[in-house]
C-alpha cells in the first residue's frame, strides 16, 4: 500500500508484504513481471491467458467494487424515474405529432444511449451539430426516430418570475422493485464508465488540459467538500460512499487502457508480443518490455506530481 520508502514490511510465505511514505495508491509486483525468472510460478512463465487474467483482476475488482456501492445505496430507493416524457412546460415546441409525445421513453440521442434524465442534456450538448441531434424513442412498445431534430434549450419562466433553461420536458415514470434496483444499479455503474471516457475524449481533444485533472490531493479536496456540504452525517457518508463509487470505476477504466505502466498496457503489450512471436517464432526476452513499462511509470510518476501541483494551487488559492 502506498509509493516510495518502505515503512513497514513483512514476509509471508512468497509474498513480502509492504506499506511505503506516499499515500497515492499501491502496487502488485509479482516475480517475473519486468525480467525473466525460472521460478515455475513467476509471472513470466505463466500461460498469456492467465497473465491476461491476473492483469485485469485488479480493474475488475475496482469496478464490482464500485457497483457494489451503488447497489448498497440505491437499495435504499423507493423507485427510480425512467426518462419518459410525462407533459411538456406551457409552449414546449417539441410536443406534435412530427416530435414528442406524452408517454415516449428517450431510448438513445446521437446512438448513446439514455439511461437517466441527466443523460438527455449531456448528450444533446455533445451533438457535432449545434442543436441538431438524432432522438430515438420508444413509442407504444415500437422504436422511432426523429432525424437531425432541432433541439435546443429554450427559456421558460417559472411561477416565482425566475427564467431557466430548459427543454421544457417533464419526466416521470417511476420504477421499484428489486429488479429496479439491480438494473439502474447497473445502469448506474455504466454510466459511470461512459462518463470517464467522456473526460478522456475531451482531454484527447483539448477542450479541457491537464490543468483541470484532479489527483490524491484535490479528490481529498472534493470528498472533504462532499462531506461538509451535505445536511446531515447520513447523507455526506451517502454522498462519499457515491463519490467512491464514481473514483472506484474511474479507475477500473483508467487502469485498463492501453498505456504502459498500466495493466492495460501490459495487456497490450502480450497480444503484441504474441504476434511477433508468432511472425518470429522465437520468445522475446521479457526485459525489453520491462523497459517500455519501467519509462512509462516515469512518466505516469511525473504525470502525478504536476496534477498535485495544480491540485495544491487550487487549494492555495481559495
Amino acid at each position: 500500500m502506498g509509493m516510495g520508502p518502505v515503512l513497514w514490511k513483512k514476509q509471508s510465505g512468497e509474498t513480502l508484504y509492504s506499506l511505503r511514505l506516499l499515500p497515492v495508491g499501491g502496487f502488485c509486483a509479482m516475480e517475473g513481471e519486468d525480467e525473466a525468472s525460472d521460478d515455475p510460478h513467476a509471472f513470466n512463465n505463466q500461460s498469456r491467458w492467465k497473465r491476461i487474467i491476473i492483469l485485469i483482476s485488479g480493474a475488475l475488482m475496482n469496478f464490482v467494487v464500485g457497483f457494489l456501492i451503488i447497489l448498497l445505496l440505491f437499495s435504499q430507493a423507493g423507485g427510480f424515474w425512467a426518462p419518459v416524457v410525462t407533459d411538456f412546460a406551457e409552449g414546449c415546441p417539441y410536443e406534435g405529432e412530427y416530435g414528442l409525445q406524452e408517454g415516449d421513453q428517450i431510448w438513445r440521442i446521437n446512438g448513446k444511449r439514455i439511461y437517466f434524465v441527466s443523460n438527455i442534456s449531456l448528450y444533446a450538448s455533445r451533438s457535432a451539430q449545434e442543436g441538431v441531434v438524432d432522438i430515438e424513442l420508444i413509442r407504444d412498445g415500437e422504436k422511432v426516430l426523429l432525424e437531425d431534430y432541432q433541439f435546443v434549450l429554450l427559456d421558460y419562466t417559472q411561477e416565482d418570475g425566475s427564467v431557466v433553461r430548459q427543454y421544457g420536458l417533464l419526466f416521470g415514470e417511476l420504477e421499484s422493485g428489486v429488479w429496479a434496483k439491480l438494473k439502474y444499479s447497473w445502469y448506474r455503474a455504466v454510466d459511470f464508465v461512459r462518463l470517464v471516457w467522456v473526460s478522456l475524449t475531451d482531454l484527447v481533444t483539448g477542450s479541457v488540459g491537464v490543468q483541470d485533472m484532479s489527483g490524491v490531493v484535490g479528490i481529498v479536496g472534493i470528498i472533504s467538500e462532499t462531506g461538509q456540504a451535505a445536511e446531515s452525517v447520513r447523507i455526506a457518508l451517502e454522498d462519499i460512499a457515491y463519490l467512491v463509487s464514481f473514483i472506484a470505476i474511474n479507475l477500473a477504466v483508467m487502469n485498463l487502457l492501453p498505456i504502459p505502466a498500466l495493466d492495460g498496457g501490459r495487456v497490450f503489450g502480450l497480444l503484441i508480443t504474441a504476434v511477433i512471436e508468432t511472425i518470429l517464432r522465437r520468445r522475446l526476452d521479457p526485459k525489453y518490455e520491462g523497459y517500455i513499462h519501467t519509462a512509462g511509470f516515469a512518466l505516469l510518476m511525473g504525470l502525478m506530481a504536476v496534477v498535485a501541483y495544480n491540485d495544491i494551487v487550487r487549494l492555495v488559492q481559495r
